[in-house]
């Protein structure tokens, strides 16, 4: 070997014992930078409000703790978060995904919300190695991609799908729905949810009245109302985004179409639900990523922060905020920023503490947690499903004219 080979590697050998550095790892920096896609503005922008506020919390609560320790550093690290409106459209996610990496040069990401809209953030991810820890998108719409840089928790669209029917069966045989009808988006979310509810329908004996998808961002629905109407109708299963919801729960009243149960999945569960329709909203039940009322360390208090804050309940914030406490919690286990070794941290792993919950992410990085139902009355949401001894029980609804 040459005097200059043998100088030239004796030089690397030198810097990379004073970095602290081995071969192909990440030189720390003064802060850690999580990344995030988040729906801003647009049809979704209910949502992406209560997804920012809560991995905003989450990463505050960190800081308050000093910041993440992580090993190649030598010290804890305060983290900053950043954000990149995706307007609520798949098709710019992939532009606030390039923004947030080669702009803002984040060191990992946590997702947006939505299955069309967290696959193309997948995409992206997949394209540049960065880490994107993931909530809220199906895992029929992520697992068959085989994505090597993402992980997700949620749960699967039939385990949510069959949770009106046990709620039904629970219920005394002559309140039970006769003629209920489906309504549900014409969007691969919308048509894996449909297809899941009819499978569900068949199984525990019920068959639909009225099985009719709808545009998502429609001003009228009175052709949808007018056939449930006409089929005498007494429940719907709803799946559509909040403004469309708010939309058809408003016309179902001016047509004087009134069902006992309508229980709606991604629409009815947000406050702008409740602050549009009012008392118009009492009995109407959502389905929810998480509940205040779970019995895991910090859910009481983080819905009492939010209550507080906003005068209005959330059965979202703790999903979002888990998210971001599983990416944490990953990074002081990698002991680097290195996406690889933060993936490794997740795929595989426990997570004990979330606010949802125990988490166990299986050899693909998917974690499953349990749906839930509840009821807005008087303002507030009510987890009655899955069961809480001595929790609240539905109430099946009054026609408009008798509430």
């Amino acid at each position: 070997m040459s005097i200059f080979r043998l100088l030239t590697a004796g030089c690397v050998a030198i810097l990379a014992a004073i970095s602290g550095m081995v071969p192909g790892a990440l030189a720390a920096g003064d802060e850690i930078v999580i990344g995030a896609p988040i729906s801003l503005t647009g049809i979704f922008a209910a949502d992406g409000l209560e997804q920012k506020w809560g991995y905003e919390q989450a990463i505050a609560d960190a800081n308050a703790r000093g910041g993440v320790f992580v090993k190649a550093a030598g010290k804890k690290l305060p983290v900053r978060l950043v954000v990149a409106d995706d307007e609520s459209e798949p098709g710019k996610v992939a532009g606030a995904m390039e923004r947030l990496i080669k702009v803002d040069k984040v060191d990992l990401l946590l997702s947006t919300h939505g299955g069309p809209m967290n696959v193309a953030g997948a995409i992206v991810a997949e394209k540049y190695k960065k880490f994107y820890m993931m909530t809220t998108c199906f895992p029929f719409m992520w697992s068959p991609q085989n994505f090597k840089w993402s992980a997700l928790f949620f749960f699967t669209a039939g385990s949510a799908a069959e949770v009106p029917f046990k709620i039904w069966n629970s219920l005394p045989e002559d309140q039970r729905p006769q003629r209920p009808a489906l309504v549900s988006e014409d969007t691969p979310d919308g048509h894996g949810f449909g297809g899941a509810f009819k499978s569900f329908a068949k199984q525990y004996g019920y068959s639909f009245a009225v099985d009719e998808p709808w545009a998502v961002g429609a001003k009228d629905y009175s052709a949808h109302i007018l056939k449930m109407k006409a089929a005498k109708v007494d429940a719907i299963l709803l799946f559509g985004a909040p403004a469309d919801s708010i939309t058809l729960v408003r016309q179902m009243k001016e047509h004087g179409l009134s069902v006992k149960y309508l229980h709606g999945w991604k629409g009815t569960w947000t406050g702008e639900f409740h602050d549009a329709l009012g008392k118009d909203s009492d009995y109407v039940i959502a389905d929810g990523f998480w509940s205040a009322d779970f019995p895991y360390a910090g859910s009481a208090e983080l819905g009492e922060r939010y209550f507080k804050q906003f005068n209005k309940p959330s059965v979202t914030i703790g999903a979002f905020y888990a998210n971001a406490q599983v990416l944490l919690e990953a990074i002081e286990r990698a002991g680097t920023l290195d996406s690889a070794a933060v993936r490794d941290a997740v795929v595989g792993g426990t997570y004990e503490n979330t606010v949802v919950g125990k988490l166990s992410f299986d050899d693909k990085g998917l974690a499953l947690i349990e749906s839930t139902a509840n009821q807005w009355f008087d303002g507030k949401q009510h987890l009655f499903y899955p069961p809480v001894e001595g929790g609240w029980q539905v109430k099946l609804a009054p026609a408009w004219n008798e509430r």
